[in-house]
């Protein structure tokens, strides 16, 4: 767990630097965009000297990490607010569609991938195949605009975009839902189809036990390992991949600051936005690590090996 944390520390510099550099290598200027094309010399001098963007870049790094060090994540350049209250108000969204959006992954990825397992070779086997490919083949900037033109202009039973209402949540959710559970079916019907067959699962069978006992208890377990590890993957990139499914509902997540931080050249929104990203990526795998010692104990010994 040490060398995990001093792994995660390590992750989370690396994507701090890289991202400081790009976001100042990429063309375009904040104080062009703050005053606009009109603005004189003398004025982009001045506010650039306010905004300490006139110093070299590794002075400019050295004061962002010291910022960072007493958790001081600056003000933004375009609305002179703090970025801590942006990201305390974007953030929540985020996490909330992201978690909603998990358990739709969750609950249709894996009783299809079960059936599939179960139904192995038979045409419901195969239909369970064809759907969960074309699922994974809708991107979120098709499938987004798709389901939105369905059940929100067509049928008229959802919000088209925002958060104001409490089914505001279902379309995105199900944007990203869906893409996630076409992927865990897969993840699971293959993981149950390496186990089904063991001796271990014989014998449960033969000793009388019911077959959703044997499948939910015994296989299902044994099978858990390479499911947690899509779903914690998936999670962290739930959280860090939501940019364009907030863009195309108008969801006021971390997401959506990203790219109108992005847009408008505010350096230190961005890098507070990609930081939470890094950091809730790298946090999610710890706690997958952590959850295989929990499925199996086995993993234990590997790390005390």
């Amino acid at each position: 767990m040490i060398k995990r944390l001093i792994g995660l520390v390590t992750v989370v510099f690396g994507v701090l630097l890289v991202t400081f550099l790009l976001i100042h290598l990429v063309p375009g200027d904040p104080v062009e965009v703050m005053l606009g094309e009109s603005a004189s010399s003398a004025d982009r001098v001045v506010l650039r000297a306010e905004l300490g963007l006139n110093q070299p870049m590794i002075i400019q790094f050295g004061h962002y990490l010291q910022r960072l060090a007493h958790a001081d994540f600056g003000l933004s350049i375009h609305s002179k607010t703090p970025i801590i209250e942006l990201v305390k108000t974007r953030y929540p969204a985020t996490l909330k569609l992201a978690f909603v959006s998990l358990l739709i992954g969750l609950g249709v990825g894996l009783p299809m991938g079960i059936f599939a397992a179960l139904k192995a070779g038979k045409w419901q086997d195969l239909m369970v195949s064809l759907v969960s490919v074309r699922l994974s083949a809708m991107p979120a900037f098709w499938l987004g605009p798709m389901l939105m033109l369905i059940f929100a202009v067509w049928l008229g039973w959802l919000p088209v975009s925002g958060m104001e209402a409490n089914t505001s949540i279902v379309l995105p959710a199900l944007t990203l839902g869906l893409g996630l559970s076409a992927i865990l079916t897969r993840m699971t019907r293959t993981s149950l189809l390496e186990v089904l067959n063991d001796d271990y699962i014989r014998t449960a069978r033969a000793k009388g036990l019911s077959e959703s006992h044997v499948i939910i208890h015994h296989a299902l377990r044994a099978a858990l390992l390479p499911i947690i590890t899509i779903v914690g993957l998936q999670m962290g990139s739930l959280l860090a991949g939501t940019v364009i499914t907030e863009t195309i509902f108008s969801w006021d997540g971390i997401g959506r600051l990203l790219v109108e931080s992005i847009e408008k050249r505010d350096y230190p929104v961005t890098q507070a936005c990609v930081l939470l990203v890094a950091l809730s990526y790298v946090l999610v795998n710890l706690f997958t690590d952590m959850l295989y010692q929990l499925a199996d104990p086995r993993v234990k010994l590997v790390y005390a090996v």
